[in-house]
């Protein structure tokens, strides 16, 4: 199987065209490349397929081997694949997602895409449809027990589920004890991507992400979005957020007249590759 390693801010994945490749049991095949001793390692495997509906088609894995709904990091690294390898010429684009079509915008240097812009589409907030369990119209700021502590949640939903939890110490976060009991806490029936943040000023949050099916990942585009939007609800930032992740930034601005949440960053091609897959039964 041919591939090609890429990454938005530290989130990799690894992405194969299917317009020449045929990929049978993603879930498994998931698992193999993303192991970052045994495989070629990344955060996941996204498929880069033709569209009925779309100009192109993005099938995501975690690297659990579970399917995923949407990555705003990995969508911009499809952007820039379609564009640099001549799926494309077009700068503006559309791609199908498990989230519905997400409308992308291309800037161009040197006939390579170096910064991707992406309209996310309008944030969730329903409860029932993130899906989160709460009698409340919103869940914002609400309390919830994790590991015999309590925090407060804000939950979006920007094509997965998000919980919010603003805290005073980032960096000194113990992630790997706490992030699974937010994924597996018991409101969240499909289970839930963590976001832990520190606002810095008004333009400026520093968050880290546990992703469910992943772990900690470096950036997490739609928990950039969701944590933009749950700033500006709680009244702590502005309508536009520089969102400092591991791995880099993310500018995020929620147009609240059209209640649509535009993602800009950037998106690398790391390298590519070819892998002999086992014959999996």
């Amino acid at each position: 199987m041919k591939f090609t390693k890429m990454q938005g801010i530290g989130n990799d994945y690894v992405y194969v065209n299917c317009f020449q490749e045929t990929v049978e049991h993603p879930g498994e095949v998931a698992k193999l490349v993303s192991d970052r001793h045994f495989g070629i390692g990344s955060d996941g495997l996204i498929l880069i397929k033709p569209s009925d509906v779309a100009d192109f088609e993005m099938d995501m894995y975690n690297s659990d081997g579970s399917r995923g709904a949407m990555c705003g990091n990995g969508i911009r690294c499809v952007a820039k694949y379609v564009y640099d390898y001549g799926l494309t010429d077009k700068t503006s684009i559309t791609v199908n997602t498990a989230s519905g079509i997400k409308y992308l915008d291309l800037t161009i240097e040197d006939g390579k895409a170096v910064q991707i812009r992406v309209n996310m589409g309008a944030p969730i907030l329903e409860p029932f449809k993130i899906p989160v369990i709460s009698e409340k119209e919103i869940v914002l700021d609400e309390p919830i027990l994790a590991d015999g502590k309590e925090y407060r949640i804000t939950a979006v939903s920007m094509g997965n589920p998000h919980a919010v939890t603003y805290i005073d110490d980032v960096k000194g976060l113990d992630i790997e004890k706490i992030g699974p009991q937010f994924e597996h806490h018991p409101i969240f029936p499909d289970r839930v991507n963590a976001e832990f943040v520190k606002v810095l000023d008004r333009h400026t949050v520093e968050m880290r992400v546990w992703e469910r099916g992943a772990g900690e990942t470096l950036a997490c585009g739609t928990g950039a979005c969701a944590v933009a939007v749950a700033s500006i609800l709680n009244g702590l930032t502005e309508d536009e957020v520089t969102v400092k992740l591991l791995g880099g930034d993310l500018k995020i601005y929620w147009d609240r007249k059209e209640n649509l949440v535009y993602m800009t960053g950037p998106a690398e091609v790391v390298f590519d590759g070819e892998i002999k897959l086992p014959d999996f039964k």
